[in-house]
């Protein structure tokens, strides 16, 4: 049978519903891996999403799972939260793609972004968080028109060419030198991508100085995955982009509407030139920008096409106005006072929890993080470079983030996890249960 048979025989119409064993078999054979991206599941532990609903997700097998991935943090809300599935429905009625001329959800949420990023005079919309990044740095090749990149080893900004240089090298790297982590990048390309330890103001200063005439931007997450910024280290790098004429470019991907209403630049009271976002800002759906002063996004004006300073920005889904309505729906939410102080107060309160119960148990674990995110690694301090991430044992953190999952618990081995508005006090309690009951079984073995 072709892997169109089998859906079509085991499809509801025909009074029939596949296993979630059956899934991964069709899985295996039309999908590599039997995943997506970057990420396939341990045998034991991986399931097949039927539904997600609130701070939970349930397999095809009726199991239900808190959920701390929450859609790689792009679901603070949780699931399917009542005022973003309307929105949704509400314009799907109307239209769920358009192209080519404005729509009103876009025009919407972008005067809404603009008036809450604070380096924003305008946007300029994008698809995902790696395309907002990409074209952040060719927005700062085109205005400087300089050709290089500095970004910190360890640091993630997307799956493009210009990211995938030392974003998880298994030795320190020789600085500026990096390493491509995939094949495929041209023999070339890497020479334009300039790598230093994030945390290290002296290393960084060390390099811009030494390529400022030929360096459009230093890029930076301002926590680094779960990999937080020492007190002045942004201020610091402002100041010295700044005082070298090369533009800072924040990746608040992940950062922004996550911290603060204001992201990291609220959140840590610094601004930079440009910032690239997604996840949160599309509320889930597939919507991404670039924000920065009027001068910088007017590289974008489809009018300068032609010009030797015009940055090329297109994209068939830019603006989808699906998007732009499940984003402003959860904007809508973040406004309402209190949000990020509760949200940020029981993660807190989550991150002390985990350490006792690993403390109880012996174990040289430390629950890590800040405001809503967080991750339980085997380390001996929290990290301030990619360095010490390379130091700390992943296998054993990996073999624990497993059986939480065996426990109930939604975390990718290895991986950040995110706390959302809708978790529950039970879900909280639940959690340190099954982290209690990890534990054990870890001892066990």
């Amino acid at each position: 049978m072709t892997p169109a048979d089998i859906v079509a025989e085991k499809s509801p119409a025909a009074g029939a519903e596949m296993t979630q064993q059956e899934y991964y078999a069709l899985a295996e054979r039309v999908l590599p891996g039997a995943g997506l991206g970057g990420y396939s599941l341990p045998d034991d532990v991986r399931f097949v999403i039927r539904r997600g609903e609130g701070s939970k997700l349930q397999a095809v097998d009726g199991r239900w799972y808190i959920d701390y991935v929450g859609g790689a943090g792009a679901l603070i809300l949780g699931h399917a939260f009542p005022s973003v599935v309307e929105a949704v429905r509400e314009q799907a009625g109307r239209g769920l793609h358009f192209f080519g001329t404005l729509n009103e959800a876009c025009i919407r949420l972008a005067a809404e972004l603009v008036d809450a990023i604070p380096c924003a005079e305008k946007v300029t919309f994008a698809t995902t968080g790696s395309e907002a990044t990409f074209y952040a740095m060719r927005i700062a090749r085109a205005y400087t028109g300089r050709s290089k990149i500095l970004k910190c080893e360890g640091g993630y900004h997307g799956n493009h060419d210009y990211s995938n240089i030392s974003v998880s090298p298994s030795a320190a790297s020789n600085y500026p030198a990096g390493r491509p982590d995939t094949g495929g990048i041209p023999a070339g390309l890497p020479e334009s991508v300039l790598i230093a330890p994030f945390n290290d103001l002296d290393t960084i200063r060390r390099i811009v100085e030494a390529h400022r005439d030929d360096l459009a931007a230093v890029v930076v997450e301002p926590a680094q995955r779960i990999i937080f910024p020492d007190d002045g280290y942004l201020a610091g790098l402002r100041k010295l982009c700044s005082d070298n004429d090369v533009l800072l470019v924040f990746d608040e991907v992940v950062t922004g509407f996550r911290l603060a209403w204001g992201g990291a630049q609220e959140y840590f009271g610094v601004k930079p030139d440009l910032a690239s976002y997604g996840k949160i800002v599309g509320g889930g759906g597939p919507v991404a920008c670039v924000a920065g002063p009027a001068e910088l996004i007017e590289q974008c004006n489809p009018r300068n096409r032609g010009k030797a300073d015009y940055a090329y920005i297109n994209g068939t889904l830019h603006g989808n106005p699906v998007g732009c309505a499940a984003g402003l729906a959860t904007l809508a939410e973040l406004r309402r006072p209190g949000f990020y102080e509760s949200l940020n107060g029981r993660a807190d309160s989550l991150r002390a929890e985990c350490q006792s119960v690993l403390d109880r148990h012996g174990l040289p674990a430390l629950a890590i993080g800040n405001a809503s995110l967080w991750q339980i690694v085997f380390m001996k301090a929290a990290p301030r470079t990619h360095a010490d991430m390379m130091a700390a044992d992943m296998a054993r953190t990996r073999e624990l983030d497993r059986q939480q999952m065996l426990n109930g618990l939604y975390v990718l081995p290895g991986v950040r996890r995110f706390l959302s508005g809708v978790h529950s006090d039970a879900d909280l309690e639940e959690t340190v249960r099954a982290l209690d009951a990890a534990c054990r079984a870890l001892g066990q073995a």
